[in-house]
């Protein structure tokens, strides 16, 4: 992992080791997390509008904390809203700190039913495992959820919340800018050796990245890693349709899945995270699932 992180420094591609804030348009903040040595959470960003401002993910509950006082250093206005893209812990545990200072958390109607189960679990198993910065904390559900778009327009700033489809999880929603062509995507698109395929489907992921590519994207703030232009979503996309190419073939001449972990070669995806695919055998049993019908890999 160091030679790839070296690599990957040397590339320019991705700084593991810093987190920084950019306002990428006027009133528009991108707040890029350390991911080396301690991974702290999500990527997050925040719109300020005429009265108001709206964060996209949670993060942690510390993050939450932590992004609460970036946004004071820029603005003193009331945060009204936090979008949850999707439910995990790293993007959404921390809305109990927003709630706490009058904000609404907003999510997708299809990912309601993650938050009610899978949600309070991790929540739950997180307060035991890590009390330094869940303790004494209850779990802050989304209280307002939106089918397919929800659009925040006063004037000043657009934000049009929209959710394309099952992707890193089966809610996964985006935030998307028009005026500035900025694409806030949550885990439905990172930049660099992120992805995880738990809660996923890769078919569908790949029609999702589809569907956002259609969108006039300049600039995208990734879930993690590095903010890019649209040819992160490319990148993303392409190692999904490259991995299920490579895992079919792999099935195609017989190999077992223990096979396919040691065989399988994506000379793509080094060239874009700096590690082997073979570092990612979860997604590739994951893909390998898919295929065969075999079940979620144990």
């Amino acid at each position: 992992m160091i030679l790839a992180v070296a690599a990957g420094l040397a590339s320019g591609w991705f700084v593991p080791t810093e987190t920084t804030v950019t306002e990428v348009a006027p009133g528009v903040f991108f707040r890029k997390t350390m991911t080396q040595p301690n991974f702290i959470g999500c990527n997050q960003g925040w719109v300020i509008f005429k009265d108001f401002v709206l964060v996209i993910d949670a993060n942690f509950p510390n993050q939450a904390e932590e992004v609460i006082r970036l946004i004071r250093k820029t603005t003193e206005k009331p945060i009204r809203y936090v979008f949850d893209t999707h439910y995990h812990g790293d993007h959404a545990d921390g809305n109990q700190k927003f709630s706490a200072i009058g904000a609404t958390p907003i999510a997708s109607e299809d990912s309601r039913s993650q938050f009610d189960t899978k949600g309070i679990a991790g929540f739950e198993k997180a307060k035991k495992e890590n009390p330094k910065v869940y303790d004494h904390l209850e779990y802050q559900k989304p209280v307002l959820y939106f089918p397919k778009n929800l659009v925040i327009d006063d004037g000043t700033q657009r934000v049009e919340l929209i959710h394309f489809g099952h992707a890193h999880t089966a809610g996964d929603a985006v935030a998307w800018l028009p005026k500035a062509g900025l694409l806030f995507t949550g885990d439905a698109c990172v930049n660099g050796p992120f992805n995880y395929l738990g809660d996923g489907n890769s078919a569908s992921w790949i029609r999702v990245v589809s569907e956002m590519q259609k969108l006039p994207v300049k600039q995208v703030c990734p879930g993690h890693g590095e903010m890019g232009g649209p040819e992160v979503l490319e990148k993303q996309k392409r190692y999904f349709v490259e991995l299920r190419q490579a895992v079919q073939q792999l099935i195609d001449k017989g190999r077992t899945l223990a096979e396919i972990k040691e065989q399988i070669d994506l000379p793509f995806y080094k060239e874009w995270t700096g590690v082997d695919v073979k570092t990612k055998p979860d997604n590739i049993e994951f893909v390998y699932s898919e295929l065969t019908g075999s079940g979620k890999p144990k």
